[in-house]
């Protein structure tokens, strides 16, 4: 081999000892950048799971004392309830009694429209499966068939939202023969 080619082969070893040095040194370099990466995925996901157990804490915590403030505006109602009976045993004047059970229910009755709990008239109302519950259904020529002539008991929303429908009697137009008279107990 000539000195000419010896130079070459040389020249291109050096160069290729210097690509790989540079390639030794990209990979060191890659591999640093990756290692920083991956520990901050891992830094990331230990976040995102003590964010996501820390939530779900605080709605387990929101859960358990969301109807703190309802059931304290409701307390006073109980009092309200403890002192008449207490004064009904004592005094047996029904009056009295009626008269306090009655401003108890009216107070009562605000204190759950103000939480979005609503009654709802059925009597008169034409019969509506979605906010009515049929019992029994009467004849009665007074009124026209599937008219709600009668509630058994009362109807509530919560928010709009049926939450208990109305327990009621509907009309059915009268027959025509003499055994059809009177209350059929037949559910609607």
């Amino acid at each position: 081999m000539t000195t000419e080619e010896k130079k070459n082969v040389q020249e291109v070893q050096e160069e290729q000892t210097a690509s790989a040095e540079e390639l030794a040194l990209r990979l060191a370099e890659t591999e640093e950048e990756l290692r920083i990466c991956r520990e901050q995925v891992m830094r990331l996901a230990a976040e995102l799971d003590n964010f996501k157990k820390r939530i779900e804490r605080e709605k387990a915590e929101h859960i358990k004392y969301a109807l703190a403030a309802f059931a304290n505006d409701l307390l006073p109602f109980l009092d309200n309830l403890e002192r008449a009976v207490s004064s009904a045993k004592e005094s047996r004047d029904i009056e009295k009694l009626i008269d306090g059970l009655e401003i108890t229910l009216t107070g009562y009755l605000k204190t759950l429209e103000r939480y979005g709990l609503k009654t709802f008239t059925a009597v008169g109302q034409r019969f509506d499966p979605a906010v009515h519950e049929a019992l029994s259904i009467v004849e009665n020529s007074d009124h026209e068939e599937n008219t709600v002539v009668q509630e058994l008991l009362r109807g509530y929303t919560l928010h709009e939202r049926v939450l208990r429908p109305a327990l009621v009697t509907v009309s059915k137009k009268t027959s025509s023969s003499p055994e059809g008279s009177g209350q059929s107990g037949g559910d609607a």
